[in-house]
């Protein structure tokens, strides 16, 4: 009963500050700290810091040094991925697997089925006549339910 009464408080308490920290303002989320050279804003939340300039009336900030490697390292990542996919897609374009047929080969294919087909309905209408000696009718169309 001990361990219950125990583990429900720490539940209760993880849930309370969950919903505190949702509920949290974004004005007490970051500080801003005045340097010589303008201000330094950190999300206490994350931890991120950005530096800020004031530039036309407007306080314009970027992110810090270790940040922006970070980015940069993730950006040029992300590119060497789109050119290798933007290779890999000309490769494919150029081995002609992304070519649409023309007429003559849709008409050919067209044919090719068609005949097809004939053959393969005239071979059940002569396996029909082999069994009981009567031509195949066609069964009635199914009734539209809609």
């Amino acid at each position: 009963m001990t361990r219950f009464a125990l583990f429900s408080a720490s539940a209760l308490t993880l849930i309370l500050s969950g919903q505190a920290f949702a509920e949290e303002p974004l004005a007490s989320r970051f500080t801003m700290e005045k340097t010589e050279n303008g201000f330094v804003r950190m999300d206490t939340a994350t931890g991120e810091m950005s530096i800020c300039t004031e530039r036309s009336g407007q306080l314009v900030c970027r992110l810090a040094t270790d940040e922006r490697r970070a980015f940069e390292e993730s950006l040029t990542e992300l590119s060497a991925r789109v050119t290798a996919l933007e290779t890999r897609l000309d490769s494919l374009e150029s081995a002609g697997e992304t070519e649409i047929p023309d007429e003559a080969e849709l008409d050919r294919a067209i044919g090719a089925m068609e005949k097809m087909m004939r053959r393969f309905f005239g071979m059940i209408e002569e396996l029909q006549r082999d069994f009981d000696g009567k031509p195949i009718v066609p069964p009635e169309p199914i009734p539209d339910r809609t």
